[in-house]
């Protein structure tokens, strides 16, 4: 038994050293055992490669704005690790995750004995929040976001209430494949039978993929740009402003606080999923809720600005489509800007088109190392970069504390990469610049 919290967290942070094990069937013992946790819950399954956590949080604020008690599962964590279980946006404190670290460690130990080996840190935390959302702290409807892929993530033992996938793109292709359509078949695991699925995928293979596997389940489907639309699409200071229509409704100028266009994709599957289980009776949900829930909703590292004097932005691109988006807003926001970007990436990710695209946007760059067992070195990624202005930065905490003091009057600062930098980073920058506002 753990008496406490850090022996916990330490016990679940070393399970990474099992790495990632795709497969169902140490989930389906473990939740056996708990009785079947998942099959208490009301849920809302989550897929993609990108946009997940944002259509998360889209649904979660609408839903917690109407009065409901939503459990949120998300990974990675940005500023805490208890923040992959939380309620109505809340973390689980220290003392429940203690709590549940003891009820899975003994199921973890027997586990280990059998020839299915013992359960990774994800499906580890998979099983908690199970447990915990089901018997611990019941919630009213829990919100699941697949780790990897889809179809042998640890999530995927839930019955969802609906099914989501956000987008593909070419990421984890060593284990999901190296095709559109490869990933999209993995991706559309999480469709259930005669469970609706709502998606914004657009590259047409992918698609396709996903329409056989919904007519297969006999699962009715939501297309962006066919059931569903968005028009009157404009980019406002602190957010995005757009109208959109659906079987359900249309709601015109409808305003969300997230940045980047591709925000009004995610805000407009959240929005199109919770009118169809409206419409259902699964939910009762009114437009206010809809539109209060949606201004409020905030996910950070996701083009998050950290500061306006100085400007800094942190931002959590990590695969190709991510710095697509990434670039594609710099270019529309900031072009006359002089920007600064700080990058790292883990070594399994292939990052060379991922440079390629920052280096046209980029007035300066420079590529850190971090600790952390798959981050590639600042010196690989220098290599591949063509930039006439970049650097190799071996200290990159003390680095930034010298790059905030010095951005430009007319510059930006860009802190992005994998979301394993973006957790350590954001809080070392918050504290650089409380420092610099008290004049220390």
């Amino acid at each position: 038994m753990f008496a406490t919290y850090q022996e916990a967290l330490d016990w679940i942070h070393a399970r990474l050293r099992l790495g990632i094990k795709p497969g169902l069937k140490r989930m389906e013992w473990m939740m056996e055992r708990l009785g079947h946790p998942e099959n208490k819950i009301k849920a809302i399954h989550i897929g993609g490669t990108n946009g997940k956590g944002s259509t998360v949080t889209f649904l979660r604020s609408m839903l917690q704005e109407q009065g409901y008690k939503v459990g949120t599962f998300t990974s990675p964590y940005i500023e805490q690790f208890n923040e992959r279980i939380s309620i109505n946006g809340i973390p689980i404190d220290d003392d429940e995750l203690l709590q549940l670290a003891n009820i899975i460690r003994p199921l973890a130990d027997q586990l280990e004995e059998t020839e299915l080996g013992g359960p990774t840190e994800f499906e580890v935390i998979t099983a908690m929040s199970f447990y915990y959302f089901a018997e611990i702290n019941p919630v009213d409807i829990a919100i699941y976001e697949v780790g990897l892929g889809g179809r042998f993530d640890s999530t995927n033992v839930i019955l969802p209430i609906a099914s989501i996938i956000t987008n593909i793109g070419l990421d984890h292709t060593s284990i999901l494949g190296d095709t559109y359509e490869e990933i999209a078949f993995e991706k559309a695991g999480i469709i259930k039978n005669q469970t609706p699925i709502f998606t914004a995928v657009k590259h047409p293979g992918a698609l396709n993929v996903i329409e056989e596997q919904a007519k297969q389940k006999d699962a009715p489907i939501y297309r962006l740009s066919e059931e569903f639309t968005i028009s009157g699409h404009q980019s406002v200071s602190k957010g995005e402003i757009f109208s959109m229509k659906n079987a359900f409704d249309s709601l015109e100028e409808i305003e969300i606080s997230m940045i980047g266009k591709h925000q009004t994709e995610n805000a407009a599957l959240a929005i199109t999923s919770a009118q169809y289980l409206n419409q259902k009776g699964l939910i009762s949900i009114t437009e206010q809720s809809i539109r209060e829930g949606l201004k409020k909703a905030y996910w950070p590292g996701r083009f998050e600005i950290l500061s306006e004097k100085p400007l800094v932005i942190i931002d959590g691109a990590h695969n190709d489509e991510g710095i697509a988006t990434l670039v594609n807003e710099l270019t529309n926001r900031y072009s006359d800007c002089n920007i600064h970007i700080v990058f790292a990436a883990l070594k399994d990710k292939k990052f060379d088109k991922m440079i390629e695209q920052l280096d046209q946007v980029a007035d300066k760059i420079s590529f850190v190392s971090f600790d952390y067992p798959r981050a590639a070195t600042g010196h690989d990624l220098y290599q591949k970069s063509k930039s006439e202005n970049k650097e190799i930065v071996e200290k990159w905490e003390e680095y930034l504390n010298e790059v905030i003091q010095v951005v430009h009057p007319e510059g930006l600062l860009v802190v992005t990469g994998s979301l394993y930098f973006i957790s350590e980073a954001k809080p070392l920058i918050r504290k650089y610049l409380k420092n610099m506002e008290h004049g220390n």
